[in-house]
């Protein structure tokens, strides 16, 4: 008896030595990462849902040359994975301060509020407000739409017409 448990003993001692990683003490690394990540992006309606493409060949100034970009075709790095842009707008104005954008709309807004168009425009925009004012979080801009005929629609935050 003494010597199987001898014999287990020295098992479970060179298995616990012989993987040859030395044990380390906890590695500082700074804040865990939160939220979405920065940078300017567009996000495009997919298959799957809402797609985030970075914007790296463009500088946007505003929320209204976002809103434009937008309104065009993904970029050649987006187009093969079957992303495409659902947001077809006429007239519009977007603004921000903090974490409100309002688009102000011409006519009547043709979607549901629900759907990955307006989705596009919400998390598009708070994508964009949060790089225009850094000190505001993605996650936190609210979108409001109000078109000039017809219901205002939201606030929206990005988040709810993300999946996952």
């Amino acid at each position: 008896m003494r010597l199987r448990g001898a014999a287990a003993a020295a098992a479970l001692g060179i298995a616990l030595t012989g993987c040859g990683v030395q044990p380390t003490g906890v590695i500082g690394a700074g804040e865990p990462a939160t939220g979405l990540t920065r940078g300017m992006r567009l996000y495009y309606a997919s298959a799957g849902g809402l797609r985030a493409v970075p914007l790296i060949d463009k500088k946007v100034d505003d929320l209204n040359g976002v809103l434009k970009l937008l309104g065009g075709t993904p970029p050649p790095t987006g187009q093969g994975d079957g992303l495409t842009s659902l947001v077809h707008l006429g007239g519009y104005s977007a603004t921000g301060s903090g974490t409100r954008v309002t688009v102000r709309l011409e006519g009547l807004y043709g979607e549901s509020g629900r759907d990955q168009a307006t989705g596009q425009l919400v998390c598009t925009l708070a994508r964009a407000q949060s790089v225009l004012e850094p000190e505001v979080r993605t996650d936190d801009v609210e979108v409001t739409l109000r078109p000039t005929e017809g219901e205002a629609l939201g606030p929206y935050r990005c988040a709810e017409f993300l999946n996952g």
